[in-house]
């Protein structure tokens, strides 16, 4: 089995044609060739599993192996030890006469085979390569992918799998979540209930049918046995990946406190959760629940080496917290101000255990509430700010924002892609990501160990799926990771995803082909508004229709920005040698007075939520469910407040402003909405004003928020947020996002 597998992780480089990524960091051309059909290799002792590897891929190649060790008769591959190298994951490839990989340790020879694999390309038997002299080195020592298998179960092999892929790419770090409110996924031999019941949700939410709940009627449980993790933990270290496995506390862990109830604020029975979100049940503090969790870490530490653990730490409502009385003697006994000292004081009792026994934790962001515990890791992942703050107070950090890592995003058009989450992060954005933020000096970003893509699996039900939505965003992650800045160039990569693709297809991976999407956005200057029609794909042209029929080969080819005038659909493709690659993806734009009109914004939206800008609100881009960030501005915590400028006096009948309300995903609508008017941009009144109740029933029903006949120039919109989201929704306490979409003016 060991064989087979890593034979897939070397065949998956035939397809480069003398492309690798992550890119190397210095190449030389040496102008010359070097083809051989007999090899031997050369080895130091230590590389002698690394050695055989090779073999079994050569040999795999149809390559002849020269046993005879007939120097003159076949070329060499040496595989020897470089004193004093820098780096420990850093290698020196050769390729001249013969083929030298050189480097301090087994993980650096392991890369340069890597990238020898991928130079080698799709031949077989007989071997020419372009002589060339490689010297590379990484450029973060954390380069890691993640994937949720609490969420949905994946099976043994495909976790192999996965693993190979992130080995091709030189990623050295697997975070595997493990548990969490829908399931607890690792045997636990001292508390045999949280398989025997956690690791079971009597049946699963059917898409996002959160009001009125859905489900499918249909059991769902899988879990990983300790032999079976033993197994993954070795092939992992083979290919020199550091699997990190998260167990998840305080919060989320409702399907453990459904195996064991007691260890709950309530000690009532629950159910292991169907439904996505946030529970208000979590772990009671109090020394029995410090005891049981101490077993838990016990046994994941023996099954696991890793220096880090992560502990979770995110979205720990403090509901159950502020009426639970073990919680309140503990505040009182140890001084704590709140429940967030209680969230910290939980943290470093967690810590203080890992630390004693030789290991580090690492956590979300979230465990910097309160005050971060003495020697542990963040993971920053609702923006850089909890990564910048960790680092500010030396603590390692690790970057994942959702804005760039998160893979559960949409990578595509909405309408063409499978269901997701929400957001949209495209394969070029995430390779633009930079995970040192401006904010560090160089001291500071010394603490930053690098970033991760992460694999939240809700609406990821089967492992075709994972891979489509990893891939091939984890390859642009890889090279973020490991390539450094002044050698990238998105346009260059491009050309190596596409060879990246044919190799995909060889190995029936399943992965997205977003990349050939035409994206049409929307440019406002001088009051007028233009469509943009962009792709990257070379030697390729982009065909559109406006108000027709789907482009084809003999439709108009795009050429300059269209300016729009009136209501329009535009369709366009990507095509190649007159023939639609790709999917035709299709927008209309709903022109109106307010379109294309200046607009100000007193508080500018969420940084996060803010592509486009402003003039998302005036562009004639009505967003929809699903959402995506495409189409919205967020505003966490705080107001909107829009000043738009007709231009001139205008009758208006009817003002509709799209709001979105997911709640699930923390999104409320306005608490209270004001239309206010003005002639002259000075003295404003009052239009219209609307309660909460107003503002649901509008929404339900699609209206608008104002219907009658007014003449203005200036209209001011105020629409205040649910600054804290209440009781009874997902995240009760915590800031609410407001989403809007569109400002229309009839």
């Amino acid at each position: 089995m060991k064989k087979i597998l890593f034979i897939l992780v070397f065949t998956a480089s035939q397809s480069f044609a003398q492309q690798i990524i992550p890119k190397p960091n210095t190449i030389k051309e040496l102008n010359g060739k070097l083809t051989f059909s007999q090899y031997q290799v050369i080895y130091d002792a230590e590389f002698k599993e690394e050695a055989q590897l090779l073999i079994d891929y050569l040999d795999q190649k149809n390559i002849e192996q020269e046993v005879n060790n007939n120097e003159s008769l076949s070329t060499s591959i040496y595989l020897y030890k470089k004193e004093n190298q820098s780096n420990n994951e850093a290698y020196d490839l050769t390729i001249d006469k013969n083929i030298e990989i050189s480097a301090h340790t087994s993980a650096g020879i392991f890369y340069g085979i890597q990238s020898l694999i991928q130079l080698i390309g799709t031949q077989q038997k007989q071997i020419e390569l372009n002589t060339v002299e490689i010297n590379d080195i990484p450029r973060f020592e954390w380069r890691g992918m993640h994937l949720d298998c609490s969420r949905h179960y994946f099976p043994v092999q495909f976790i192999k799998k996965y693993i190979d892929i992130l080995a091709l790419h030189k990623m050295n770090t697997f975070h595997w979540h493990l548990t969490d409110d829908q399931g607890w996924r690792i045997e636990i031999k001292k508390y045999p209930l949280l398989t025997e019941i956690g690791s079971k949700r009597h049946e699963t939410m059917v898409d996002k049918n959160f009001e009125p709940y859905i489900g499918d009627n249909k059991e769902y449980e899988g879990f990983y046995t300790q032999e079976e993790i033993k197994d993954i933990v070795q092939y992992a270290a083979e290919r020199h990946i550091t699997i990190v496995p998260e167990i998840e506390m305080p919060g989320h862990a409702v399907a453990a406190l459904t195996a064991y109830p007691e260890f709950s604020c309530n000690r009532t029975p629950l159910d292991v959760y169907t439904k996505w979100g946030v529970s208000d049940d979590v772990f009671c503090v109090k020394d029995s629940t410090f005891e049981f969790i101490y077993d838990i870490l016990h046994e994941v530490m023996d099954l696991f080496p890793s220096k880090y653990i992560h502990i979770g730490g995110d979205e720990v409502p403090k509901t159950r917290w502020k009426v639970c009385k073990n919680c309140q003697a503990v505040i009182k006994q140890n001084q704590l101000k709140d429940e967030h000292e209680l969230q910290s004081f939980f943290i470093k009792k967690i810590d203080s255990f890992v630390t004693a026994q030789g290991r580090n934790i690492i956590g979300w962001d979230e465990i910097l509430e309160g005050g971060l515990a003495p020697n542990a890791a963040v993971m920053s992942w609702r923006g850089e700010e909890g990564g910048i703050e960790a680092a500010k107070q030396k603590h390692n950090v690790v970057m994942t924002p959702g804005s760039h890592c998160y893979f559960d995003h949409y990578q595509g058009n909405k309408k063409t892609e499978p269901l997701a989450i929400g957001g949209y992060t495209t394969l070029e954005k995430v390779y633009s990501y930079n995970p040192i933020p401006d904010a560090l000096n160089m001291e500071e970003a010394q603490y930053v160990l690098g970033a991760q893509g992460n694999v939240w699996t809700e609406y990821i039900p089967t492992p075709e799926h994972a891979m489509y939505m990893a891939l091939p965003r984890l390859c642009a992650l890889s090279e973020v990771l490991w390539t450094y800045p002044k050698q990238k160039n998105y346009t260059e990569f491009v050309t190596r995803i596409i060879q990246q693709m044919k190799l995909l297809d060889e190995l029936k991976i399943n992965y997205s082909k977003a990349i050939y999407d035409v994206d049409i956005v929307t440019k406002i200057q001088n009051n007028t508004n233009k469509i943009e029609l962009i792709n990257t794909i070379p030697n390729t042209k982009i065909r559109y229709t406006i108000n027709s029929t789907a482009p084809n080969a003999s439709s108009a080819i795009y050429s300059k920005p269209i300016l729009i005038k009136e209501t329009s659909l535009i369709q366009a493709g990507l095509f190649d040698d007159e023939k639609l690659i790709g999917k035709i993806n299709v927008q209309s734009i709903n022109f109106n007075k307010a379109t294309a009109k200046p607009l100000e914004l007193t508080t500018l939206p969420d940084k996060r939520y803010s592509t486009g800008g402003t003039n998302t609100l005036i562009d004639g881009i009505v967003g929809s469910i699903p959402w995506t960030g495409k189409e919205w501005l967020g505003w966490l915590g705080e107001d909107m407040e829009a000043n738009l400028n007709l231009t001139k006096l205008e009758t208006v009948k009817k003002i509709k402003i799209s709001f979105l309300k997911a709640p699930e995903s923390w999104i409320h609508l306005p608490s209270q909405l004001y239309i206010k008017t003005s002639n002259d941009g000075i003295r404003y009144k009052t239009l219209k004003t609307l309660n909460e109740f107003d503002i649901e029933e509008i929404y339900k029903n699609g209206g608008a928020y104002f219907t009658g006949n007014i003449k203005t120039k200036y209209i001011k919109i105020v629409a205040p947020s649910r600054h804290v989201i209440p009781k009874g929704f997902q995240g009760a306490g915590e800031k609410g996002w407001m989403f809007c979409s569109e400002i229309i003016v009839e």
